[in-house]
């Protein structure tokens, strides 16, 4: 009736109403897909579009033409299947083509999450099995249930038809809704005598007036889902529209029966709508809510095997797996994810320090991932984990990553190739200018720079801006004085420039740009900015100069992507930049810190590592990443283990590859309480941004109980949220449960967040703030070189970039070797180095050399991937 179909729209206006509340800017998303421009599918695609506008589903319509072949059509319906805006997909049948297609091959191809019409064979063999939950039901078949609106438990029903639209679906419908069903059709032998023993009848035979007024039993529920044209001379089309029952004779007869047209017609478009909507709360509840994801918790082993075999003691999952599982689509660029969840909340984020460790490391990265697997696999909460590109030293262990494949785990991600590549194009070209600039005169280097191209010149769009850069107001290569285009051609490169010299400043740049880009457009503005060299004048040279900044951005377009790994517990782990930009960066990138925040959602948690120590790299990773990216942790992290401890107490230095001095196995608490003034003081280093302090004390096989409890008694004295024990690197992520349940609490304290400095201050002032209250120095001293170079870049305008200090990570002053909590000393600067593309200025403390950009495997700088908990350690 009107009246029922007014109370299912309003309900399900009111379903896509309450989807936009929890995700604003959230629509239904419907596509009607049509080959060839019939009029009756025309008029059927005009009533589905009309009603999806009624209820607030944004619909489309995409025509084929009729010269469409069945492999365009099928990648019409893979395109469709991929779009997440898309809930819905609908193919108009009769498919009007003049070449072969097949239309059962067609419906199948439509994804089940996406099959709102309910014919693909997933769909239908769900129906058949009575699975009614977990399928779509053909839309006239569940009309007819939401018309009779009573119960048919014990009714006899008698359906007349067997189509996949109608029959067949009707006949299981009624029989997993207890009625005693039979199914008849226009062979059947006694079709009158059948039909007179329903109770309700559904008719659906595809033939006029099939059936007579006198077979219909008295009181009986007719449902005619007939429509066919038959000649009428009274009609001005000269034909009339009558469904499978005889209408005036049955209707004397039937208790209920549906007119045609007008009965079952209006009811199936709105079960239409009514798929569609129910396909887009799922996708809200599967993308944006909690994940229903396949952990595999480890099983520690006694003793500890090693870490080739516990990468290999997991059943490996397959990544596309793994992506639907969190939120992503196969085809799905992850840079768009950000759009489309760009109205979802973020997740809390947490972030994983340490204090300055042994040259074994002291597993600040054994620590993120057992966290995130605690929070994932123990605790059931979307979690995310995400790192710089890994060593491979160290590939299996309890809190690690999946060894998928040997060929496959040990290569890079293709960050490095890519900076790479992009840093000799640069170098190439700066090359080429300062060899070409001396052998053509300007009119030919013009020409070289701006070609003929299909009859005239034209400016690209960075040599407009560079046009712009040099007070020159014209965007027409032909108005150019003589003067102007000298100006224009003549950059005057110095090639002793530093930039042109050594190429790991560009790589370093680069690779940070990457790190701290937060789509594609911020890439190509970083890019376009990024100076890498210097004319003669001391005028600085940007890749827009020299016309490069597009392909630049175009080489890095795939590196922007994060890649998605995981853990052997199966937590997701997003791995994106390198190890290249450690000592001006040293974390992971802003985009897949992003991505993973919109994945978990608001009571999600992302958990990622910085490259080094409190000091060393969290400043960085506040200061620096946070500031330019807008990101906020919500908590540190802050790893610690008694023998790094031990060591800054005085105990005798570490050695990689030999056995630990006796001092580390054996108890002394004098010497480890030593230490904890160490440990006192990268406490301060992380609380002086208003964040709550959290220490993991990564417990190695050796350690002491009194040790350990000594460790933490001293972390909560310096004021931290709480200190707890960690055993995940041999317990995989359940030794991380207590540290997972106190960073839970800590996260829910109100944001006091600030950062350390405020930009608007002079430079030689944040390099002091910096100095003085992250490593202790008494004073800052800057060499004449590093003077000179602050003078000039503040002359070109980056007065106000933040500053990052280049130095050791193995301890608080300038001098690796000294262990302990230094003070009374001066951090001596010998030389300043401006990465503007980045928008930081990187100052070169004394007695430390940048270290080179080589790939990860040859970088033995590299820190180790976990905490050695072995007497000896396997480090190179």
């Amino acid at each position: 009736t009107p009246l029922q179909l007014i109370q299912v729209r309003e309900q399900l206006k009111k379903d896509v109403a309450e989807m936009k509340s929890q995700l604003p800017g959230f629509r239904p998303g419907l596509v009607v897909l049509q080959v060839g421009d019939r009029d009756d599918s025309n008029l059927y695609i005009r009533m589905k579009l009309r009603a999806a506008a009624e209820i607030g589903i944004n619909a489309s319509h995409i025509r084929l033409p009729k010269t469409a072949t069945e492999d365009e059509v099928l990648q019409t319906i893979e395109q469709v299947n991929e779009d997440p805006a898309v809930h819905g997909l609908i193919i108009q049948l009769p498919l009007d083509s003049v070449n072969p297609i097949d239309a059962d091959k067609m419906t199948n191809a439509v994804t089940p999450e996406k099959d709102v019409d309910g014919l693909s064979s997933i769909n239908a063999g769900k129906l058949a099995r009575g699975d009614l939950r977990s399928c779509f039901i053909p839309c006239t078949p569940n009309g007819c249930m939401e018309l009779i609106k009573q119960t048919v438990a014990g009714k006899i029903v008698v359906v007349v038809g067997r189509s996949k639209i109608v029959g067949a679906p009707m006949h299981d419908l009624f029989l997993w809704n207890h009625a005693t069903v039979t199914s008849c059709h226009s062979k059947t032998s006694d079709l009158a005598e059948q039909v007179k023993r329903a109770d309700i009848l559904v008719v659906g035979a595809g033939k006029a007036e099939l059936v007579k007024g006198d077979w219909v039993k008295e009181g009986a529920v007719v449902i005619d889902c007939g429509i066919n044209y038959i000649q009428d001379s009274s009609k001005p089309g000269g034909t009339r529209v009558v469904g499978d029952v005889h209408y005036p004779s049955a209707k004397e007869r039937a208790g209920y029966i549906t007119p045609v047209p007008g009965g079952v017609g209006p009811m199936t478009v709105v079960m239409l709508m009514e798929n569609t909507v129910q396909s887009a709360k799922h996708f809200l509840q599967m993308y944006t809510g909690k994940w229903k994801i396949s952990y595999r918790k480890a099983k520690p082993l006694k003793p500890q095997p090693s870490d080739f075999q516990i990468s290999h003691s997991c059943q490996r999952k397959p990544i596309a797996q793994l992506a639907k599982e969190v939120g992503l689509f196969s085809n799905e660029v992850r840079v768009d994810v950000l759009k489309r969840l760009k109205k979802q909340p973020d997740g809390k984020h947490v972030v994983v320090t340490g204090i300055t460790p042994t040259v074994l490391g002291e597993g600040r990265r054994t620590i993120t991932f057992g966290l995130a697997q605690a929070l994932g696999a123990h605790l059931n909460i979307n979690a995310f984990a995400c790192l710089q590109q890994p060593s491979p030293k160290s590939i299996g262990q309890f809190s690690a990553f999946l060894n998928v494949d040997v060929n496959v785990s040990l290569q890079s991600t293709g960050d490095i190739e890519a900076v790479s590549a992009a840093c000799d194009l640069v170098i190439d070209t700066i090359k080429a200018y300062a060899h070409y600039q001396t052998k053509y005169s300007d009119k030919v280097l013009f020409d070289l720079l701006v070609p003929i191209r299909d009859g005239h010149q034209t400016f690209s769009a960075s040599q407009i801006n560079r046009l712009k850069r040099l007070d020159i107001e014209t965007s027409d290569p032909l108005t150019l004085t003589e003067e102007e285009m000298r100006r224009f051609v003549r950059l005057d490169v110095n090639p002793d420039s530093m930039q042109v010299g050594d190429a790991n400043f560009l790589k370093d740049e680069i690779m940070a740009i990457l790190s701290l880009s937060s789509s594609a457009d911020d890439l190509k503005h970083r890019l376009a900015r990024m100076v890498v060299a210097a004319s003669r004048s001391e005028e600085p040279i940007t890749t827009e100069d020299l016309g490069v900044s597009d392909a630049l951005a175009l080489l890095l377009n795939n590196a922007l992507k994060p890649c998605l790994m995981q853990t052997l517990e199966g937590t997701p782990v997003f791995v994106h930049s390198s190890s290249c930009a450690d000592f001006t960066l040293g974390s992971a990138s802003v985009m897949a810190s992003k991505i993973a925040l919109k994945l978990v959602g608001p009571q999600g948690f992302v958990v990622t590592e910085t490259a080094h120590g409190a000091d060393a790299s969290l400043e960085k990773f506040l200061n620096i990443k946070c500031r330019s990216s807008g990101l906020q942790p919500n908590v540190v992290v802050l790893v610690a283990t008694v023998r790094a401890l031990k060591m800054h107490g005085g105990a005798p230095r570490v050695t990689a590859g030999f056995p630990l001095p006796k001092e580390y196995s054996e108890e002394n608490l004098k010497l480890l309480e030593k230490g904890c003034a160490h440990l006192k003081r990268q406490v301060e280093n992380a609380r002086e941004y208003g964040l709550p302090v959290v220490v993991a004390v990564n417990a190695f096989s050796y350690d002491r109980k009194a040790e350990l409890d000594l460790v933490c008694s001293q972390a909560r004295q310096a004021g931290v949220f709480d200190a707890v024990l960690c055993t995940n690197w041999s317990d995989g992520g359940a030794g991380a449960l207590d540290l997972a349940k106190t960073v839970q609490r800590a996260a829910e304290l109100p944001s006091q967040f600030h950062y350390l400095y405020d930009l608007q201050l002079p430079v030689e002032q944040k390099i002091e703030k910096v100095a003085q209250q992250t490593y202790g120095a008494k004073d800052v001293k800057l060499s004449p070189k590093a003077k000179e170079k602050l003078a000039l870049y503040m002359k070109q305008g980056l007065a106000n970039y933040p500053v990052s200090l280049a130095k050791t990570h193995l301890s608080l002053n300038n001098d690796p070797k000294f262990k302990g909590e230094p003070t009374d000393f001066t951090l001596p600067i010998s030389d300043v180095q401006a990465y503007v593309g980045a928008g930081f200025l990187s100052l070169l403390v004394d007695r430390v050399s940048f270290i080179p950009s080589l790939p990860v495997f040859n970088n033995p700088m590299w820190p180790c991937f976990h905490g050695n908990n072995d007497l000896y350690s396997n480090s190179k």
